[in-house]
């Protein structure tokens, strides 16, 4: 599969979720307390992901 959501734990031990395409890192989350915390963020994103509207800020000053 040439891409997946990764839990790991930085070195603070806050639990992290990055979304990599092809072993490149396309975005990274905040530091979770917990890896159910972190989940719980892949599921939103899963979830709400597809529906969310683009925000285009190129030309803004």
């Amino acid at each position: 599969m040439a891409h997946k959501f990764e839990i790991w734990k930085d070195k603070r031990g806050e639990f992290r979720v990055r979304f990599k395409y092809n072993s490149e890192v396309m975005f990274s989350t905040e530091g979770y307390s917990s890896k159910a915390s972190a989940q719980n963020a892949i599921d939103s994103i899963k979830k709400n992901g597809p529906d969310a509207p683009i925000e285009d800020n190129s030309s803004a000053s």
